[in-house]
């Protein structure tokens, strides 16, 4: 059975691999074609760099920017507007473009807390490629951003109550964390024949790892606590675009 195509889109540099690295590094072994679309950060920043790097390692091509800044880094894209204050029409059009380009089968992006943190670019992300995964089939919508293409799935890569509390024996309490009722996870996809490059991904994102955030928390675990944090990813299918079918299934 052939693998199917995969876009993902994420917040920052290193959500990537955080988030879907497992995925992306098993889609693309598989042979299908990958990458990944990241909101915030400019193109020839460090961290644009070190999105590079991991992508290298997961196999995902190039970077694909949207060229905002970050919520709380103004200086990740200078004289850029930050993300969650640009047009929403202006994001999704930038994604579209990204979608039609691509032409993938199957999307991920974060969930609709943003993920565990929450963080407001998250969220955004969220709204931005739910719209744009629909938008991205319907030829009177942009026009100018590519003919039509319909992805048959997204996922939404999150995080159930189940799990939450091996995640804070291992990376300790945290202000908020956001996770959903178990029976909402429609895919749990065991990672661990991926896990090198999974870590090898998180760990390229260097600049993040030296200011003690979750990839130098990573950096710093025994193996086998990588493992707890790290070998299991989770996803929610959203509302189906298109009819499902063997292709578009995200599957352990």
């Amino acid at each position: 059975m052939s693998v199917p195509s995969l876009l993902a889109v994420f917040a920052h540099p290193d959500d990537e691999s955080l988030s879907a690295g497992g995925v992306l590094a098993r889609h693309a072994a598989a042979g299908a074609r990958t990458a990944v679309v990241t909101a915030t950060w400019a193109a020839d920043t460090l961290r644009a760099a070190e999105l590079a790097e991991a992508l290298g390692i997961l196999g995902a091509g190039k970077p694909r920017m949207l060229g905002y800044a970050d919520a709380r880094v103004p200086q990740s894209a200078p004289g850029c507007r930050r993300f969650c204050e640009a047009p929403l029409d202006e994001a999704v059009r930038r994604l579209v473009r990204h979608i039609r380009e691509f032409r993938p089968e199957i999307m991920v992006t974060h969930d609709a807390y943003g993920g565990l943190p929450g963080h407001p670019d998250h969220v955004h992300t969220h709204r931005v490629t739910v719209l744009a995964a629909q938008a991205a089939g319907l030829g009177q919508l942009y026009p100018d951003a590519g003919a039509p293409w319909q992805p048959h799935a997204l996922y939404l890569a999150t995080h159930p109550h189940s799990a939450v509390a091996a995640l804070r024996d291992v990376i300790g309490a945290r202000k908020a964390v956001y996770s959903v009722p178990d029976e909402q996870v429609t895919a749990t996809v065991d990672v661990r024949p991926w896990m090198e490059q999974k870590i090898a991904a998180v760990l390229a994102h260097r600049s993040e790892a030296e200011r003690g955030a979750l990839p130098g928390v990573i950096a710093g675990l025994p193996p086998h606590e990588r493992e707890r944090l790290l070998a299991t990813e989770w996803y929610m299918r959203h509302a189906p675009i298109a009819p499902a079918s063997a292709q578009t299934e995200l599957t352990a």
